[in-house]
């Protein structure tokens, strides 16, 4: 079978590929720990909040509407009213429902806006896409029409007090040339918990601004919702500025439902790039998410039940690791949010694929780090280094999950 170059990029492996399908593999094998994919926790009061909600919206006849009808190729028209009035009057932002559109997923979002900025333009130039800060999202890696649309920076590093460090921008050595379409962050990051200070989002967005290209922020784990984030960080958008979301985090990962506010152009380009792709986006997240919002539950249960929920769990897990592995084996990026710890194993023995392999073969899932560095083009050992875990499942997974990785460690540097 032969296909285009189109089928040849996107049918090959790719990390993100990897990372789902161990997380559809592992929720079905009984006995794995789960310590890679993304799903978020299934917190008992979220749980019970959608179940109580739905069966509502059943009764009302809103969620059979939401099943038996398309919206429009933007999204749920009265949802994207009462998204922009909430966060107009939460965050002073000067937006309107022009200014929201909605994605199957946040995956298919940075698939739009990556090769809408960036790839082969009308001059014959090629742009790309600028990670000015690694590692990123391993979901962006491979979402590139063209081949190397991608490039990144390698981070400074700031050794902090017991045994964490965090990663910031080298502003001293960040190249935009002519050939950027456009730069991304997360913030949160995925998949290192790092929270990009408001001085570094404020530095980036005027070198954006003076480039003339937009700055995309990924907030599929910040504020207002669903706000898992423990360190202060000021929201930011303005009309140079792309911010992403999601309802996935809010622990609705299967409605498939991504938001992107934007200025009202990008937004019309979205609504026709979802019109010809799928359509229209789906209608059961946008129900759920209007129905919170009316209720006022949307950021009363981010702040309330969901932030509380991860930032406890991050303690007792940053606890369980230390029990088992030492500062001198394992250093720790400080975690300021999203759903994950990001490991550096500065002198390890063995690549993080290895470990990772190791690791699956007894159980442990996790996700080896050398795919969080899309577009670096210097070699930097650092990359073979790392691994990221989730710290969503239960404290008694994760400890035989960690005591398991402890010994696999160990296992390493006696035969390195």
């Amino acid at each position: 079978m032969t296909f285009s170059s189109f089928g040849n990029k996107f049918t090959q492996f790719s990390g993100i590929t990897q990372l789902m399908s161990d997380l559809n593999d592992g929720l079905r094998t009984p006995g794995a720990i789960m310590l890679g994919g993304g799903n978020p926790a299934k917190i008992p009061a979220m749980q019970d909040y959608f179940t109580q909600l739905c069966a509502e919206m059943l009764a009302q006849g809103k969620l059979t509407d939401a099943l038996c009808n398309y919206d429009g190729p933007q999204g749920k028209n009265t949802f994207l009213t009462a998204l922009a009035e909430l966060l107009s009057h939460e965050l002073g932002w000067p937006i309107e429902a022009k200014n929201i559109a909605l994605t199957n997923g946040s995956q298919s979002a940075f698939f739009y806006l990556f090769n809408l900025f960036a790839g082969h333009q009308p001059d014959g130039q090629v742009k790309k896409v600028l990670f000015p800060l690694t590692p990123e999202y391993i979901g962006y890696a491979d979402t590139g029409l063209e081949d190397d649309m991608m490039v990144s920076y390698k981070p400074t590093i700031e050794l902090l007090p017991d045994g964490m460090f965090k990663y910031h921008v080298d502003f001293d050595h960040l190249h935009i040339g002519d050939d950027i379409g456009l730069i991304c962050v997360s913030r949160p990051t995925n998949p290192t918990g790092n929270v990009l200070t408001d001085e570094e989002v404020m530095r980036l967005d005027a070198i954006a601004n003076q480039k003339g290209i937009p700055l995309i922020i990924d907030n599929a784990y910040g504020v207002p919702f669903p706000g898992i984030i423990f360190s202060q960080a000021t929201p930011l958008w303005n009309p140079n500025t792309i911010l992403c979301m999601s309802l996935s985090k809010l622990g609705l990962p299967g409605t498939r439902c991504g938001i992107v506010i934007a200025n009202d152009e990008t937004i019309q380009a979205l609504s026709n790039m979802n019109g010809i792709i799928s359509l229209s986006p789906g209608s059961i997240g946008p129900a759920i998410a209007l129905e919170m919002i009316q209720r006022g539950d949307l950021l009363k249960l981010s702040e309330q039940v969901i932030r509380p929920f991860y930032q406890q769990r991050v303690e007792q897990t940053m606890d369980i690791v230390r029990r088992y592995i030492p500062v001198e084996r394992c250093l720790i990026h400080k975690p300021e949010g999203a759903i994950f710890l990001w490991l550096w194993f500065k002198d390890l023995p063995i690549s993080c694929q290895t470990l990772y392999q190791r690791l699956k073969a007894r159980g442990v899932l996790m996700v080896p780090g050398h795919y969080f560095f899309p577009g670096l083009e210097q070699s930097w050992p650092h990359t073979q280094q790392c691994m990221r875990m989730n710290y969503v499942p239960e404290p008694e997974l994760i400890e035989r999950g960690i005591a398991i990785l402890a010994e696999e460690l160990e296992r390493a540097h006696r035969e390195g």
